[in-house]
């Protein structure tokens, strides 16, 4: 179980590897050396969680129809390839909007829009092969070896960012993006040789339940059931505020060390590490003490620590304090790897043995919203309070204050969820859309 626990991580280390020259350098680059406005660079890096409905629809096809013999494996590998594909041709965008803008935003849209197909193939396909393999006992520590491997692979991957663009040009730029996109694709191989066993029984029967609810209706069903499972309905939206605040910063993190302290690309793209790092001791923290504490405990302390640290990054704004900065990167880093230890474990929780697929696509859809809604208003936010006030710093202010806010409500939330009543709520529920939907193919 060691060496599968790895080559999951291997998977997740590829698609995160993607994801760091995207948000991390290219986002600073876009917004500060090209000038292009905060809004539009949010709106292209949000574009791919537009597609994020895709998870509910992949996730319940792949639990009932293998491609080649596998469940997962082939979504995985589209998945990695896509976003590979989007990774390299992203700095060419960002370079077309400054001379040919319409040639621009039509590569921007090919280059976000691959990587987020990409991102949703791969990040339902392998949650879902993750939780098949572990079992629920040693779901908690496959999720600690996945992250674990995924956040020091993005301490690695900024730090050697970092030295490929120093000093920064922009042929130095495409060549790191080259580099890292290789390292992705070896990484992902790596993974998947020999971790999905072949499905060896007969697929389902067209017009049985299973079919109906991975076809057409997975939708239904699944809205279906979040709206009449209070729980499920309460854990979507705990969701998507919580994730808001903790992913929505990632775009505007950087741009704001360079306009507020007058930081060089390299030196922002090393925020990253510095976030990492801190994520990483937050997941070795989470291990050490999960049988001491429950998962809502975590939950909470992660919640009020990434709280703390947009707070930080809020009043080291106004202080123009490079210390306060720092300190409340680091706050944010711990608060995000108790976060995502807790939540996730919570997130496979609230799953039904039968559907992992279908559910696990619900909750990353949950992740892609609160991105796509977290990222688009804060740098909607941070351009108009910027135009209106005249000081860019002051718009980045009141964004990490608005992200405090938004994580004191998830936290007034978490006090209200509860797996158990989940599971209580989860049978009957479903089985009545099930028979809404097999009358409605009757009729």
């Amino acid at each position: 179980m060691f060496r599968r626990r790895i080559q999951l991580g291997l998977i997740h280390v590829a698609v995160a590897m993607t994801l760091v020259p995207i948000n991390s350098t290219l986002n600073r680059i876009m917004i500060n050396e090209l000038a292009i406005s905060a809004a539009l660079v949010a709106v292209l890096a949000s574009l791919p969680y537009l597609f994020s409905p895709i998870q509910v629809m992949i996730g319940s096809f792949s639990d009932r129809h293998p491609l080649l013999g596998y469940r997962r494996s082939p979504y995985i590998v589209i998945g990695l390839l896509l976003c590979v594909l989007g990774l390299v041709l992203s700095p060419q965008a960002a370079f077309h909007m400054t001379d040919n803008f319409a040639l621009g935003i039509a590569l921007g849209i090919l280059a976000f829009g691959a990587w987020g197909m990409g991102f949703n193939f791969a990040t339902v396909s392998y949650l879902s092969l993750a939780s098949e393999i572990s079992g629920e006992e040693g779901r908690g520590r496959t999720i600690a070896v996945m992250w674990f491997m995924m956040i020091t692979s993005i301490i690695l991957t900024a730090i050697g960012l970092s030295q490929m663009v120093d000093p920064y040009t922009p042929a130095a730029l495409v060549r790191s993006f080259y580099v890292v996109g290789l390292a992705a694709l070896l990484s992902g191989v790596i993974g998947l040789l020999g971790l999905e066993k072949r499905v060896t029984n007969a697929p389902a029967v067209a017009g049985s339940v299973a079919d109906i609810t991975s076809g057409g209706y997975s939708w239904a069903v699944l809205t279906r059931f979040i709206f009449e499972n209070r729980q499920a309905a309460h854990f979507f939206l705990y969701l998507v505020l919580l994730l808001a605040a903790l992913l929505g910063q990632d775009i505007l993190l950087e741009p704001f060390g360079g306009e507020a302290f007058g930081l060089t690309v390299t030196q922002t793209t090393r925020i990253t590490s510095i976030w990492g790092t801190c994520v990483l001791l937050a997941l070795l923290i989470a291990g050490a003490i999960e049988s001491r504490f429950s998962k809502l405990t975590v939950a909470r302390m992660g919640g009020w620590g990434a709280l703390a640290g947009f707070a930080l990054i809020a009043i080291s704004g106004s202080l123009l304090s490079k210390s306060v900065f720092y300190t409340g990167v680091v706050f944010l880093g711990v608060g995000t790897g108790l976060s995502t230890v807790a939540n996730l474990s919570l997130m496979l929780d609230m799953t039904t043995a039968e559907k992992v697929g279908l559910f696990i696509g619900a909750w990353g859809m949950a992740n892609a919203v609160s991105r796509l809604l977290g990222s688009v208003v804060g740098g909607a936010v941070r351009d108009q309070v910027a135009r209106l006030s005249g000081v860019p710093v002051i718009g980045y202010v009141v964004v990490f204050g608005m992200m405090a806010l938004i994580m004191l409500a998830s936290l007034l939330m978490l006090r209200n969820v509860d797996v158990l009543a989940f599971r209580k709520q989860a049978d009957e529920p479903v089985s009545l859309v099930e028979r809404t939907a097999i009358a409605g193919d009757a009729g």
